[in-house]
C-alpha cells in the first residue's frame, strides 16, 4: 500500500515570516489530526525557517520549492541540498513554472542532476513532469511526460527511485478553463508514468512510488481523483493558501 501524500506549492506567496506563521498557525491543529496521509507545505525560501521551527513537534513535513545540485559555490541566489536538509524533508524539482520558456527555462539534465544531489543530501524529491497544450493535442503525451521521467531519473538505482515523489502536472489543465478528467490522469499515470518508471527499474519498485496529480486541485473536486487507483496524493497550487486546505486533505483520505 502506498500512503497518499497531499503537499501545499504556496509558490510566491506568504512568503514573510509572520504571514506564513500566522496561516499555519491557523491550519496546524486540525491539518495535524488528519491520519493516514503524508502532509507537506513548501513555503517560499523566505518563511521555510520559521515554518520549520513551527512544524518541528508535528508529523506534517516540509518541503523547498527548488534547489540548486551544487552543496556549496558562487552560484548567486541559489539554494543548495546542505542548506536545506537541515530544514525540509521534501524538495520540488522540475516544476512547470520552471521548466517553461517564461520561467527559468530548466532542462532534463539539470532536472536530473537536482534528483540526484536531492537523494544524496537525504531529500525527497518531488519530482514534477506534465506535457502542454499543444502537446496534448497532438497526441503526444505519452512520449514528451516518459521522456521527462526518464531523463530525470536515468541511472538511479531501485532504491533511490522509490525514494523519489513523481508529481504528474498536465500544463494545460492548469489556469486555462480546461480539465483533465480523472481518468484522463488516471492513464496518464499509470500507462506512462508508473509504466516507464517499470521500464527502469522494474514493476515491483514502480508500484511502490507514489505518483501525485497537479492539475489545478481543490477540495470539490479532489475526492474524484483520489478515487482513482493510480493517483496516490496531490500537489495542490492556490488552493494549499486557504484554510480550506484542511478539508481538501480530509475529503483526500476519505476518498483514498
Amino acid at each position: 500500500m502506498r500512503t497518499p501524500l497531499i503537499a501545499g506549492n504556496w509558490k510566491m506567496n506568504l512568503g514573510r515570516p509572520e504571514q506564513a506563521l500566522d496561516f499555519v498557525r491557523a491550519i496546524l491543529g486540525p491539518l495535524n489530526k488528519i491520519k493516514a496521509v503524508d502532509r507537506v507545505l513548501c513555503p517560499p525560501f523566505t518563511a521555510l525557517a520559521a515554518v520549520a521551527e513551527l512544524l518541528g513537534p508535528t508529523e506534517i513535513g516540509l518541503g523547498a520549492q527548488n534547489m540548486h545540485w551544487d552543496p556549496a559555490g558562487a552560484q548567486t541566489g541559489e539554494i543548495s541540498p546542505a542548506m536545506l536538509r537541515e530544514l525540509c524533508q521534501y524538495v520540488i524539482l522540475g516544476h512547470s513554472e520552471r521548466r517553461a520558456a517564461g520561467g527559468h527555462f530548466e532542462k532534463d539534465v539539470a532536472i536530473h542532476r537536482k534528483v540526484r544531489a536531492a537523494l544524496e543530501a537525504g531529500l525527497t524529491p518531488i519530482l514534477c513532469v506534465g506535457e502542454n497544450l499543444k502537446q496534448n493535442e497532438a497526441g503526444e503525451t505519452h512520449e514528451f511526460v516518459s521522456g521527462q521521467a526518464r531523463a530525470a531519473l536515468d541511472g538511479l538505482s531501485p532504491d533511490e527511485v522509490v525514494g523519489c515523489v513523481i508529481a504528474y502536472e498536465p500544463i494545460w489543465a492548469i489556469g486555462t478553463g480546461k480539465a483533465a478528467t480523472p481518468a484522463d490522469a488516471n492513464r496518464v499515470m499509470g500507462l506512462t508514468v508508473r509504466g516507464t518508471l517499470a521500464d527502469l527499474v522494474g514493476e515491483d519498485v514502480a508500484g511502490a512510488v507514489r505518483i501525485l496529480y497537479g492539475g489545478s486541485v481543490t477540495a470539490d473536486n479532489i475526492a474524484s481523483f483520489m478515487a482513482m487507483p493510480e493517483i496516490d496524493g496531490a500537489l495542490v497550487g492556490g488552493a494549499s493558501l486557504k484554510p480550506d486546505f484542511v478539508e481538501l486533505v480530509r475529503r483526500a483520505v476519505a476518498a483514498g
